[in-house]
């Protein structure tokens, strides 16, 4: 896995690779298309969701049989099962899953019909190292028993970080393992090549391992796998002759190769090599590049002495700190007393494209930001995809590559001897980002959201199966497993439909509006607008109107025909006779702190024009208010939402339903507890969401859903079954004030606290909800929360506590940090860290001239990861306010790292 980068680098514990992945925003544009080919056309490609919720996956494998199995980092191997749509689990091995390591990789033999072989690449918890193993599966079981280790080598654990890990058949039955250098990126390599030799500093040495002829780490091995578990070895690897090189070795010279693979036609070997973080080239050499390498035969790819198109590295004193000539590419040389191998290297081999933090000169089409490479497969076409649904023939002998953490993922188009042509992009209706916003941005538009993409494989139907690693570096509730196919064909019109006013009392009139409705087809479209109860034809033109006299819940549904058999449909309901409430949270406030471990008082305002006002009828409305709080350690919105929860927030599911009450249809829970286990309850449920039903709950209609697929509907239910009171993602208090229970967890960075009011209703017109919520955080404010920077930056560490922290890069750096209530504030502490410099971090009001709040002298800690905590007083201000931290250090430069202030109550 790769390391934590110094700059908007995702913190490389394993947990690594994308799509939360979310803005997929990559235009198809362009392409080298054959003559007989129709144009790509964005909209052909239909995303489906097989499986959701898998902690930190990594690699995917297809076996003949329709069954997809993935692995785990912490020692799952899981499969998803075809026939049932479900994710069972086939075996747990013990695995030591600190510091990158884990259960790494996996393979199934290219004869597993017969053998049911399968090879598993971990870190074993009774030997310090990396271990190959082959097991047999049994149905599927993974038996433990039947392990035969094929062969293992020893690494560093004292200190973090790359050990790669993909695991890859190649055509002929060779078998590809991707190594990594086993090396602290960080400490006085300054984030250039690693290359300390002094003593007892070979964990920070990556001479050791990645440019030792004699050594596994930092390489990409091949071996041919015997049946009696054993190995040979290929023709052509590096080193024919044991005296100059272990013979397993392919290429030599991989920091981190994360991401592997073989091209099944040519043999061919490309990986994304997860490089360095230093962010400008200088007297050390260059600054870091992440690369797509392609090895058509053996070869040594230069790390640590050179990175990218071959960029040198110079020869570091690191006792006298002093930077000699620069390594030859032709001739690098390793002379590391950690060296254990041939002095004089292969000649090094550039990379195929590469791509640092800031804008490329040579591939500006990669954008800029954090950098995890990742190389995906190769795509060969077959005209038999015409009829399963896979990729179009005009990406024939491209190679797919993403970034987990930009993210992006490209087409590298290959020419017909493979060699490399230009970079495409892949298609605007899937959007890769991490940005909440554009992530809710691109929702809104009915794109589909990858987080982080982490590993894909083409089928046997041409079909592109990738695994989403979801939101944060940790587990994610939102990791999901995707089949992306392509739709030839006629394609069903998109339906779109707007009620407005959809509330209100009785007489109501309704403007109704298919505005943004489409064929992409360009097919003539007839409308016809409907509602229910009564299933009355309101009108057939594209926009109408209704008004409704009596007062009830009812729905609007807009069915839309492109004439050739292509038909949506979409409902909105209608409440008339009722209005909503209106809540608002009189306590806490939005930006309030919260003590993990205390108690949080609450107090709510309800008003609403049929029930009154709780200030009057606080008794009665007791009831029916409920406060709910809900915690998250990522700094995010305080929950990481499950894919099935997304999707009914985006469609009508809310309208009708919640999850404790009985609305216009049944609570959520009633449905979860009647159908709980019930696995033939799935499929009904699903279908009766997408045709639509009566007389199952109420004799209100649940109309069709047509304009939603199997899938999409599937992954709402599944979520809805696994509902269980008390156990909905969030604490839940009855009563218009009280008391919330803070967790303990000194962690918790974000609180949510939501109040929701139902009012009694207007017979034969349902309940309403109304709802406030305000955001509330830590008396630890993380450094990296800062907005308004002034000559500061911030970096991802694993070193600090929100795998972020600010480093202030100049004398008068500045950040703001908004809306801070300080009224019960006496002291306040900060975590800081400085190599050598001196200086002084003051707190202000409002402006760098405002009032001064708080002020702090740092001192040297002597490395850029080792914190210090200083506590000093503060001036209580009385009231909410903004507080600028101002860094002051006459003449320094990149002098302190902030990782976090806290301000402690009286």
């Amino acid at each position: 896995m790769k390391n934590v980068k110094s700059e908007n680098r995702p913190v490389r514990f394993v947990r690594i690779c994308l799509l939360g992945l979310v803005l997929f925003a990559l235009c198809l544009g362009t392409v080298n298309r054959l003559p007989a080919a129709e144009p790509v056309a964005d909209y052909r490609f239909k995303f489906e969701v097989l499986a959701v919720g898998m902690p930190q996956p990594l690699e995917l494998k297809l076996a003949p049989d329709g069954r997809i199995f993935f692995n785990e980092i912490k020692g799952l191997l899981k499969i998803w099962k075809p026939e049932s749509q479900t994710v069972v689990e086939a075996g747990r091995i013990p695995v030591f899953a600190d510091q990158e390591n884990g259960f790494l990789g996996f393979a199934l033999d290219p004869h597993f019909v017969t053998n049911h072989w399968i090879y598993l690449y971990y870190s074993p918890t009774n030997f310090v190292g990396q271990r190959l193993s082959r097991f047999v599966m049994k149905g599927d079981l993974l038996d433990l028993a039947s392990e035969k280790m094929m062969f293992e080598f020893g690494e560093q654990r004292q200190e973090c970080c790359h050990h790669a890990g993909s695991v890859q058949f190649g055509p002929n039955g060779d078998l590809y393992i991707s190594t990594g250098d086993n090396t602290h990126p960080f400490g006085d390599s300054e984030s250039y090549g690693p290359m300390d030799e002094r003593p007892g500093r070979s964990p920070w040495d990556s001479q050791k391992g990645a440019s030792n002829t004699k050594d596994l780490r930092g390489k990409i091995l091949r071996i041919h796998p015997t049946p009696d578990g054993g190995y040979s070895i290929p023709k052509g690897n590096l080193f024919s002759r044991a005296s100059k090189g272990r013979p397993e070795i392919f290429v030599m010279g991989c920091r981190n190769p994360w991401r592997m693979t073989v091209d099944q036609q040519t043999g061919f070997v490309y990986w994304g090599e997860v490089g360095p973080d230093a962010n400008n080239d200088g007297p050390r050499g260059a600054r870091g590049y992440d690369e797509i390498n392609q090895a058509r035969k053996a070869g040594n790819f230069g790390w640590p002495y050179f990175v990218g198109a071959n960029f040198p590295y110079a020869k570091y004193d690191y006792v006298t700190k002093k930077a000699g000539p620069m390594f030859n590419p032709k001739r690098p040389v390793n002379k590391s007393p950690n060296n254990t191998g041939a002095r004089v290297l292969p000649p090094a081999q550039p990379a195929m494209i590469y791509w640092p933090y800031g804008k490329s000169d040579k591939f500006p089409e990669l954008g800029e930001g954090g950098r995890t490479a990742c190389a995906g497969p190769v795509f060969h076409y077959r005209p038999e995809f015409a009829n399963t649904g896979g990729f179009p023939e005009q990406f024939d002998n491209c190679l797919l590559f993403f970034d987990w953490q930009r993210p992006f993922i490209k087409w590298a188009r290959l020419d017909k001897n493979s060699k490399f042509v230009r970079i495409e992009p892949f298609t605007s209706t899937v959007v890769t980002v991490n940005d909440k916003s554009r992530i809710i941005s691109a929702e809104k538009t009915n794109a589909f959201v990858i987080r982080r993409p982490e590993d894909c494989q083409f089928g046997p139907d041409g079909c592109l199966y990738m695994m989403d690693y979801g939101e944060t570096w940790g587990e994610n509730a939102d990791s999901k497993l995707i089949k992306i196919s392509y739709q030839r064909g006629n394609v069903a019109p998109i339906a779109i439909a707007e009620a407005t006013p959809d509330i209100g009392h009785e007489p109501l009139t309704v403007a109704l509006s298919s505005a943004g409705t489409h064929d992409y087809d360009g097919d003539q479209l007839t409308y016809e607008w409907r509602l229910f109860p009564g299933d009355k034809l309101i009108s057939t033109d594209a926009n109408s109107s209704v008004t409704v006299d009596q007062p009830g819940n009812y729905l609007v549904e807009l069915l839309v025909n492109d004439g050739r058999g292509g038909v949506s449909k979409v409902s909105r309901p209608l409440v008339v006779g009722n209005t909503p409430p209106r809540v608002r949270l009189l306590s806490p406030q939005d930006g309030d702190f919260f003590t993990p471990g205390k108690l949080l008082p609450y107090k709510v305002l309800v008003e609403d024009d049929e029930d009154g006002s709780s200030e009057k009828y606080d008794e009665v409305m007791d009831p029916r208010t409920s406060v709910s709080a809900r915690w998250s350690k990522n700094g995010d919105e305080g929950e990481v939402v499950a894919p099935g929860l997304a999707m009914m927030r985006q469609n009508d599911c809310f309208n009708c339903h919640s999850v404790n009450q009985k609305i216009v249809g049944p609570a959520l829970l009633d449905i979860a507890a009647k159908y709980r286990g019930q696995d033939a309850a799935l499929d009904a449920s699903v279908w009766r969401v997408i045709k639509g039903s009566s007389g199952v709950w109420s004799p209100t209609p649940m109309l069709a859903h047509q304009q939603l697929t199997a899938d999409q509907v599937r992954m709402m239910v599944r979520w809805i079954y696994d509902l269980e009171p008390g156990k909905t993602g969030s604490d839940t208090i009855r009563g218009i004030a009280g008391n919330i229970s803070v967790p303990e967890d000194p962690q918790i960075r974000v609180g949510v606290v939501e109040a929701t009011y139902t009012d009694a209703g207007r017979p034969p017109a349902g309940s309403l909800t109304g709802k406030a919520s305000v955001k509330l955080r830590n008396r630890r404010v993380e450094g990296e929360e800062g907005q308004d920077l002034v000559g500061a930056d911030v970096q991802d560490a694993d070193h600090a506590s929100g795998k972020k922290y600010l480093r202030a890069k100049a004398d008068g750096a500045s950040a703001s940090y908004h809306s801070l209530n300080l009224a019960d504030a006496d002291n306040v502490t900060f975590r800081m860290a400085s190599l050598s410099a001196h200086g002084t971090v003051e707190l202000h009001r409002n402006a760098v001239g405002g009032e001064l709040l708080a002020r702090v002298e740092v001192e040297p800690t002597g490395a850029w990861d080792k914190w210090t905590e200083v506590t000093v007083h503060t001036e209580s201000v009385g009231a909410r306010c903004d507080v600028v931290a101002l860094f002051l250090s006459p003449g320094g430069t990149n002098w302190v790292n902030l990782d976090w202030i806290k301000f402690n109550p009286k």
